[in-house]
């Protein structure tokens, strides 16, 4: 037996952007369902540095108590050292945006989402819910089907699809909507480190020819490690044997060797990712719309997955909002096109920019590698780098007058 219901909008995928975007709909009065595979949050997510402008249209939308009480980490800048020489640096103070990225763990923050969205008597959340497939009649997506974890079938019928479920995007397959997939020649292994207490709380990249670690000091007192390896290259890594891969590690940071020794054991320490950007002609279709990695997946080059996500939804919840109080009907895809349009060329030009950072990391060979830090030595001298990344990693997110909260209401009161 299936059983069947119905809401105004049914989200899949319960990540940030679809975390979110629930809690600014719901806050909305909008019938909202938003419907998530997993069971928990208890799960290693990689993303978890929101930039400067994610900082201030969170606090805009009123969780920033949210946010001070759970507690987060300031990124005070990055620095980029290659072949054991400083070439770059980015002091994030001096943004004239005024607010410095923080990091905080994802599960964290889509709890805040969350408990936002929960606290409305229109919202609905479905965890351990596996989206099947989707409803569609004429061209139209009518809703979509699930299955749940004791082997119940569902289908929700609704206005509109939001497919929020990531870089694997389900509904977008099931939607027909093709991607565009670029492999990258690199991908990716991370893990985690205790922080020293001296170590200071700049972003990192170093650089030894064509091998680099990505540094990030994490909350609470973490690192998090990132190393890149040669496409399809894991295999060989892992039959080298663990102490060589550990070693790597430390001829690239030496600074890191105490804590690799002590801290990193075992390949069950480390975390794997596939590299790629997917990129759709289409991302809507009446009754749909895709949003963050569904719609246009990024590299991890400047940590800029989330932060587009958050930046997707900011701009699409007024939207949707409108359409839903025009039409009693399946919400249009005609409603979508400015929205895909500004978005698609603010992704498109940061993936522009990652494909160009990964070029230049790629470099192996001695001219290359001597011209590349020429090349980064130069822009970092000249007052213009500030302009430069400002526009990749500081655009504005419009928040709409709706969404915006003091955020007053979310602080509980204070204790004799």
């Amino acid at each position: 037996m299936t059983s069947t219901s119905t809401t105004d909008v049914l989200i899949v995928g319960g990540g940030p952007a679809g975390a979110l975007l629930g809690a600014l709909l719901s806050r909305r009065g909008i019938r909202t369902v938003l419907a998530e595979k997993q069971t928990g949050l208890e799960r290693d997510f990689r993303g978890e540095t929101l930039a400067a402008p994610s900082a201030v249209a969170l606090r805009q939308l009123g969780f920033g108590p949210a946010l001070e009480r759970h507690g987060y980490l300031e990124t005070t800048g990055v620095t980029m050292r290659m072949e054991g020489r400083r070439v770059f640096s980015l002091d994030y103070g001096r943004f004239p945006i005024n607010t410095l990225p923080i990091d905080i763990p994802q599960p964290a923050l889509i709890g805040i989402f969350q408990e936002a969205a929960q606290a409305e008597p229109v919202f609905e959340y479905l965890s351990g819910t596996t989206c099947t497939g989707l409803v569609e009649q004429d061209g139209k997506v009518l809703g979509a089907t699930f299955k749940q974890k004791d082997g119940t079938r569902l289908e929700i019928r609704a206005r509109l699809v939001v497919g929020a479920d990531g870089r694997f995007s389900k509904v977008r397959k099931a939607a027909g909507l093709e991607a565009l997939i670029t492999p990258m020649e690199r991908d990716f292994l991370s893990f985690k480190l205790p922080r020293p207490g001296d170590w200071g709380r700049q972003a990192e990249l170093v650089v030894d020819r064509d091998k680099h670690l990505v540094v990030l000091p994490t909350f609470p007192d973490f690192l998090r490690v990132g190393h890149n390896l040669p496409k399809r290259g894991l295999g060989e890594l892992r039959s080298a044997g663990f102490e060589a891969f550990r070693d790597g590690i430390a001829a690239i940071d030496p600074r890191l060797r105490p804590l690799l020794e002590t801290h990193l054991t075992s390949w069950e320490d480390t975390s794997f990712l596939e590299i790629f950007t997917a990129e759709l002609d289409r991302w809507a279709k009446d009754g749909l719309v895709l949003i963050g990695d569904a719609s246009h997946t990024v590299t991890p080059i400047l940590g800029q997955g989330v932060n587009l996500a958050i930046q997707d939804v900011v701009c699409l919840a007024p939207v949707i909002a409108r359409a839903l109080t025009r039409t009693g009907a399946t919400v249009p895809e005609a409603v979508f096109a400015r929205f895909v349009t500004e978005r698609r060329a603010h992704k498109r030009q940061v993936t522009k920019y990652q494909r160009m950072q990964e070029a230049a990391l790629a470099q192996s060979a001695p001219l290359p590698v001597r011209l590349r830090r020429a090349r980064f030595r130069a822009l970092d001298a000249l007052p213009v780098k500030y302009r430069v990344f400002g526009r990749v990693i500081n655009a504005p997110h419009p928040v709409d007058p709706a969404d915006r909260r003091t955020g007053v209401e979310h602080v509980e009161p204070a204790r004799a």
